[in-house]
């Protein structure tokens, strides 16, 4: 009998109507709980438990009812006339617009950025009653919290949000009939008293309360980040738009105006001047950093590609945008692909504080599993055109396979067999986040190469091998322990090369190239190799914090990681038109991801520049194309283990292959037209729809008759379709007509 009473209880608790997300925080809060606990208990992710508070998603089944009776026992402890306690109040959690600004917030003392010595600030000062887009008007003020007493760490206190940064992580700077506003996240409005850039600078760091708390122990906060609109550069005096001979310099004469003014109050410029990113800096005094970030979107500092239209947002719209990136990444520090390179740094700092000595004292050392801080050479093989190391070589030498380490994405295309053709449809699937899912788990070099003559291949050791690899078959190719496969090797790309060809000789490898040769059931014998015996899997973090952030954005669009395939279709059918500026954070995270493996090898910029000269980026210890061929290389091989997989089971190949988008010819228009499913359980080891980084989505269907229309018409059988799948437009300019 009692089962049945719990069974019933169940059905009405999975029925019953759940409080506010206003009311589920402060039942939370009030109980003194942290996001953290919340989602351990309840096994979910604590971006989750977040979009429930914040209104953005509902818990589903199972979790729902778990939720539900934490929240009813709650409700009965605090009844919602019991206020939270004081301490659990953030201005960050409430539009902080007050009536008057005739008397000062009260602050307690402020601890700097990387400074354990508590300060008197200046207070921040709340804005008055204004008229705000999309903010209440006349609210009351929330009072500032009283920072948490500082410890040597300076960590976060168990509500998660740090006293030094209550105002979050930065501030879009705008100026309203003749005020000057600062837009934070989560609908803060602060009144700017700063009358010229240096005086805002100041402001900043004395008043603002803006930054982010480190993302690793060794690792350093985040500086704050100011948001310039073009109403606050006429204000400051600055252009609102740079010349053509600006934009290409990529900065501002250093002989404006505004620079002698930063240069008289005490100011410096990083060497890349003051551009659409700049970093405005006094050399920092012990521990005690004093640096902050400008982000000016009118001068292109949101690529257009990436953001989407962000530039053009109202300030508290651009704020909550860039406010949401920089608490699921991290803040921005430059383009997505600086921030996703910066992220890894940030992830794994080079140095550390040591243990004590017999004095006391700590000094700093090397922190193992990050890349250091000085820079390491690359291999011969593995330096791009112009580098030092090449210095040497004759010029308009084009260097062979045996050469130089070729490890890129597949752009690879064949006609359609006369099967195929029979076909209606080619339906064309995406990989997920492809090249974070080849970083995870991935094993890399730390260090500097070590150069090896006839060495035994060792799956586990990174570096880059010369090896023959023309030997290996597809037509015979074993699919697991102790199974093969019979497969038609000319409708598939080979693995070994980004155009698809099968190889004719030896060449430079990365490790996960050779390793699938092996797993391909074949024997390989290297003639020399640069391996790195320093390693680890230094990406690991990086991933998991985007892969994490990915996940949270999609769950918030109504794409989530546990859809049955057909519902996961529907999901990602239209996602982006649920939330614009959402859909915009999506692409904006991906370009982190590409943009950051790029980074890895930076081609030199500018002017100046003579091959056989260093580049600036060779001085960066991430400057690592090892690291960047052997993420390439795993994304590859992932991408062809799937198309073999697939090939085997079902006899399907597919017809072309542009990096991390396979383009297949079936009777349908959807995906699981020719994906196996059985027993709604997917091939294993094959491909799998769904939104976790690796698994596929829909990315466009076309016709075959459109196929073959496009080729013919560009008289280019080799076209490849996978570049057109998404919407089948194609032009003369895409194939450099």
């Amino acid at each position: 009998m009692s089962e049945l009473f719990e069974a019933v209880d169940a059905l009405v608790a999975s029925r019953s109507a759940l409080p506010p997300p206003a009311e589920r925080k402060r039942l939370r809060q009030g109980h003194g709980l942290t996001l953290d606990e919340v989602a351990a208990a309840l096994r979910v992710r604590r971006a989750t438990v977040s979009g429930w508070e914040a209104g953005r998603t509902e818990p589903r089944p199972p979790e729902r009812d778990a939720y539900a009776r934490m929240l009813k026992q709650l409700a009965e402890l605090y009844p919602a006339d019991v206020p939270v306690p004081a301490e659990e109040t953030a201005a960050s959690q409430a539009p902080a617009v007050a009536p008057s600004a005739a008397e000062p917030v009260p602050t307690g003392p402020a601890v700097e950025p990387g400074n354990t010595t508590p300060r008197p600030p200046a207070p921040a000062r709340v804005s008055a009653a204004v008229a705000v887009p999309g903010l209440p008007a006349g609210t009351e003020p929330v009072p500032h919290r009283p920072p948490a007493k500082n410890t040597a760490r300076a960590g976060v206190p168990a509500g998660g949000a740090d006293p030094r940064f209550e105002n979050g992580p930065l501030a879009v700077v705008d100026a309203v009939d003749g005020q000057v506003l600062a837009y934070g996240a989560g609908g803060l409005v602060l009144d700017v008293p700063a009358k010229s850039l240096p005086a805002l600078v100041e402001w900043t760091l004395g008043e603002a309360r803006l930054g982010q708390p480190k993302l690793s122990g060794p690792g350093k906060d985040a500086d704050p980040l100011l948001v310039l609109t073009e109403a606050a550069l006429e204000r400051y005096g600055l252009p609102v738009a740079l010349t053509q001979e600006e934009r290409l310099a990529g900065r501002i004469p250093e002989g404006h105006k505004v620079i002698k003014q930063l240069t008289r109050a005490g100011w410096q410029l990083t060497k890349r001047g003051f551009g659409p990113w700049a970093r405005i800096y006094r050399p920092a005094q012990g521990s005690e950093r004093a640096c902050v970030q400008v982000c000016i979107p009118s001068w292109d500092a949101l690529d257009t590609r990436h953001w989407a239209d962000a530039a053009q947002l109202p300030p508290p719209d651009l704020a909550g945008l860039l406010g949401l990136y920089a608490s699921r990444v991290m803040t921005p520090r430059g383009s997505t692909a600086v921030t996703g390179l910066e992220l890894m740094t940030a992830l794994h700092p080079p140095t550390r504080a040591s243990q004590p000595d017999a004095t006391g004292k700590r000094r700093s050392e090397h922190n193992p599993g990050s890349l250091g801080r000085d820079p390491v050479d690359c291999a011969p093989c593995e330096a791009p055109d112009g580098h030092p190391l090449l210095a040497d070589m004759p010029r308009f030498h084009q260097r062979t396979p045996a050469e130089v380490l070729m490890e890129e994405a597949y752009d690879w295309a064949r006609p359609l067999t006369d099967t195929e053709c029979l076909h209606s449809h080619l339906v064309g699937i995406d990989v997920n986040m492809a090249f974070a899912a080849g970083a995870n788990g991935l094993v890399v070099g730390l260090g500097a190469p070590e150069h090896v003559r006839q060495p035994v291949f060792d799956p586990k050791l990174p570096g880059s091998w010369l090896v023959d690899l023309s030997h290996v078959d597809l037509s015979r190719v074993r699919v697991a322990k102790d199974t093969w496969a019979q497969l038609d090797a000319g409708l598939l790309p080979s693995p070994f090369t980004p155009g698809g060809e099968r190889p004719t000789g030896p060449a430079w490898y990365a490790t996960p190239t050779v390793a699938y040769a092996v797993e391909l059931g074949y024997d390989v014998h290297p003639a020399e190799a640069y391996v790195r015996r320093d390693n680890g899997r230094y990406l690991d973090a990086w991933y998991q914090r985007l892969r994490d952030a990915y996940l949270a954005t999609m769950a918030d669009l109504g794409v989530h990681a546990d859809l049955p395939p057909q519902e996961f279709l529907a999901a990602m059918d239209g996602y982006r038109h649920r939330d614009p500026q959402l859909a915009t954070l999506v692409s904006a995270i991906k370009a982190t991801v590409k943009g950051g493996i790029g980074k890895l090898r930076e081609r030199p910029r500018g002017g100046g520049w003579k091959p056989g000269e260093p580049w600036r980026a060779l001085a960066r210890p991430t400057w690592r194309p090892d690291i960047r061929a052997a993420v390439i290389s795993r994304t590859r091989i992932n991408m062809h283990r799937k198309i073999v997989r697939h090939a085997a089971f079902t006899g399907q190949y597919p017809v072309a292959v542009l990096s991390d988008c396979a383009v297949y010819a079936c009777d349908g228009p959807s995906p699981l037209d020719f994906l196996v499913y059985r027993d709604g359980k997917p091939l294993p080891g094959g491909f799998r729809l769904g939104i976790n980084p690796g698994l596929v989505k829909h990315e466009g269907t076309q016709s075959v008759l459109w196929g073959e229309g496009v080729r013919e018409e560009f008289d280019a059988p080799g076209l490849n379709l996978a570049r057109y799948i998404k919407d089948g437009t194609v032009t003369n300019a895409d194939n450099g007509e």
